[in-house]
């Protein structure tokens, strides 16, 4: 029997205009006449229900890569949102910092030549160092912050110390010496000591916080351009277009398929919830600490006020320094070259002030911790999201929405999150036991984030080697003159290398109140991440 005759847009010999208005087909040219069987038996087809049919193979396949890349669209887009937000919080809280630290040193350079003369202007370049070196640990240089601070306060006593006694002849053997006795004689009273404190437990909370918003944004990019599998992208085109198919153009997905097409789609992004929660946890802990107990805003904005302190305390005390000095170290050789050192002394009384902008502090971190807040459930609610803002499926209750083969009702049952809950998810083929690896690497690296920043509120420090360079943090690019990033401590008695901390047991998940988890060593971490890229080749 020969197949019945057809007409444009048109089946069995009806014409069109017997025939329901339908939506232009995708791959159909407008005005352009296309001859072609519309609800013809679907036998062609290999992913649309073989029932009759207005599509063609050609059709079919149109479809399968524009439904494919629209889903690829929405997760991007979605992801583009969170990216915003994570990134719109770093940007304001790095300005907020290097804002406060800018204008410390600011009012350093201003105040400081009036009020100690020589002592500022011939020593000027060690102050620039100080906020260079504070600046690149901020930055994530490999520094050590304390060595850092005990260089500055050596360098300090030792030019100060030649300054203020300039009638005699002052070697570098003998201001080994002094250093060595330093820490007995407190030259500076008690504020290298407190300064050291407060000042490193700021900077890597500020900086492990700052960072943590790079690391989550980072992260949401580069699982957003994970592509779909070929199970994915035909489930996605039996959900989007084989309504259009099936003459249905307007009846919308079921909310329940919807939601097993998309976790199954998403089943490897899901995974991405615990520790991504985790992460969300631990920086509202460091924001409660930046903003509580480590003061960021009176640490950081009033250094140059303890630096002016500490000299004051060295002139005070100018006379009991000096004699037990020389009592510990021996007399120093008159020089040849004494003067006077009364152009050096303090050149009247100059009360520092530093402004407050702790509200700003306040203001930054109430923000930051609602977004947080409503940020930890993303991997999690994406699926529904997109249901019911971009595919616009129907409501759970309806019974004449498109189910995959008709329109009606959905009677499967909503698959669970993550992975593992897909083993019997019924319209996507998922594949349990390959997890994909772009995933996993960056639960890696959410994983040593949050170790990070754990440790930053505990007040330990944790280098920050291994991050990738596109998530360096605000000016990292900057360039580092030698003598600053060559320069080590070689005087100081309390210089150290850089230690492990003793991590506190902890029990639970999370920080500071809110779950916490006990805090590996981030080599461990390390050392897993390439464990688990090296296995790879096992799972392909």
């Amino acid at each position: 029997m020969s197949p019945p005759p057809t007409t444009s847009l048109g089946v069995r010999g009806h014409p069109a205009a017997d025939w329901p208005l339908l939506p232009l087909p995708f791959g159909i040219t407008p005005g352009k006449k296309t001859t072609f069987s519309l609800l013809q038996v679907g036998e062609h087809l290999r992913i649309c229900p073989q029932g009759y049919t207005c599509c063609t193979s050609e059709m079919e396949e149109n479809f399968a890569n524009k439904s494919r890349s629209e889903f690829e669209a929405m997760m991007k887009e979605a992801g583009r949102s969170v990216q915003a937000i994570l990134t719109a919080q770093h940007r304001s809280f790095d300005s907020y910092f290097q804002d406060l630290l800018n204008k410390s040193e600011k009012a350093l350079y201003d105040a400081f030549p009036s009020m100690y003369g020589e002592l500022y202007t011939q020593n000027v370049k060690v102050f620039k160092d100080l906020y260079s070196e504070l600046r690149r640990y901020y930055r994530s240089s490999n520094i050590n912050l304390e060595e850092a601070l005990n260089e500055f306060w050596t360098r300090l006593l030792e030019r100060l110390f030649k300054l203020l006694n300039p009638q005699y002849h002052i070697t570098d053997e003998y201001l080994d010496c002094m250093v060595k006795h330093a820490e007995q004689h407190k030259p500076f009273g008690e504020v290298p000591r407190d300064l050291k404190l407060k000042a490193t437990r700021a900077f890597i909370a500020a900086r492990s916080y700052a960072q943590g918003f790079l690391v989550g944004s980072d992260v949401v990019r580069k699982v957003s351009q994970v592509s779909l599998s070929q199970e994915c992208t035909r489930a996605i085109m039996k959900l989007l277009y084989c309504p259009h198919c099936r003459g249905m153009a307007s009846v919308k997905p079921c909310n329940n398929y919807c939601l097993n097409v998309v976790k199954g789609c998403l089943a490897n992004q899901a995974d991405l919830s615990t520790e991504w929660k985790y992460l969300m946890d631990s920086l509202i802990g460091v924001a409660d600490r930046i903003d509580g107990p480590y003061n960021v805003d009176t640490v950081i904005g009033t250094i140059h006020v303890r630096i002016s302190e500490a000299i004051s305390n060295l002139q005070e005390n100018r006379d009991s320094i000096t004699s037990k000095v020389f009592q510990g170290c021996g007399n120093p050789k008159i020089s040849t070259k004494g003067s006077s050192s009364e152009d050096k002394r303090r050149r009247g009384k100059v009360t520092l002030e530093a402004k407050s902008s702790a509200q700003a502090l306040e203001m930054l971190v109430l923000d930051a911790k609602g977004n947080l807040t409503a940020l930890k459930t993303y991997w999690i609610t994406l699926p529904s999201s997109l249901c019911s803002k971009k595919v616009m499926a129907s409501s759970a209750s309806d019974d004449k929405c498109w189910n995959g083969m008709t329109k009606g009702s959905y009677l499967p049952e909503v698959m669970g999150d993550g992975l593992a809950n897909q083993i019997n998810n019924p319209e996507v083929e998922v594949d349990i036991t390959k997890p994909d690896m772009t995933i996993r690497q960056q639960i890696m690296q959410l994983k040593i984030m949050t170790n990070r920043l754990g440790n930053a509120n505990i007040g330990n420090d944790v280098d920050f080697q291994d991050t990738s360079d596109d998530m360096s943090g605000s000016g990292s690019g900057d360039s580092c003159p030698d003598d600053v990033c060559g320069k080590r401590l070689s005087k100081s008695p309390s210089t150290r290398q850089p230690e492990t901390h003793a991590i506190p047991k902890q029990s639970g998940h999370g920080i500071s109140g809110a779950s916490s988890r006990s805090l590996p060593s981030a080599s461990l971490l390390l050392l897993l991440s390439v464990a688990v890229i090296a296995a790879q080749h096992l799972w392909r």
